[in-house]
């Protein structure tokens, strides 16, 4: 018999559309653990691989309007419960999950010391070459990014604010080589491009 954990890679493989969406999930899980390794596997895996279920085609809204007013953590939190217990996830770690998943966007304050550790993994995603390829893959196919010059504007603001908002300080550490890649790749952008994205 598979695992829950088995069994919530399945779920989501199947979930994660458009598909590479997929890989954020075990890159997220990996840096909680790089982070900090003493706080509850469990719970940082769980909340992983469910907190973007929002955000999934067929799960947030289709047309557009709805769509720019869509809470995707709203309901990552509300499905959440069902998913986990339904897997056979226990059940008296599930209200942690759940505080996790409810705080990991980098305008929210953490509850908790693994909340705290998945919204800092969230960042290090935003930053850096993962942050950049997980930016530019939208380009046209996300109402927040109809062109590059959208696509560069969001990487400026993420370089500007984000790692401000970075919590633990083991994050700090892992963020510098990634600050220093967006960093560079935003000045080279804007020599190469001359303004015209």
């Amino acid at each position: 018999m598979a695992s829950w954990r088995e069994e919530l890679i399945s779920y989501i493989r199947t979930e994660a559309l458009p598909v590479e969406k997929f890989s954020h999930q075990p890159r997220l899980y990996a840096l909680t653990q790089l982070i900090d390794p003493e706080a509850d596997p469990d719970i940082l895996f769980a909340s992983a691989w469910l907190h973007d279920l929002g955000v999934f085609l067929g799960h947030r809204p289709a047309e557009k309007l709805e769509l720019e007013k869509w809470d995707s953590a709203a309901y990552a939190v509300r499905v959440t419960p069902e998913i986990l217990t339904r897997l056979g996830f226990p059940q008296e770690k599930i209200p942690a999950v759940v505080e996790c998943i409810a705080h990991h966007q980098p305008h929210n304050t953490p509850q908790s010391r693994e909340s705290a550790v998945l919204r800092d993994a969230d960042i290090l995603e935003q930053l850096g070459s993962v942050g950049i390829l997980r930016t530019v893959c939208k380009v046209g196919r996300d109402t927040r990014f109809s062109t590059f010059a959208d696509a560069s504007l969001y990487l400026t603001r993420a370089l500007d604010t984000l790692p401000a908002k970075i919590t633990l300080d083991r994050t700090r550490e892992l963020a510098a080589p990634r600050i220093a890649v967006l960093q560079h790749f935003l000045a080279s952008l804007q020599e190469e491009a001359k303004g015209e994205l």
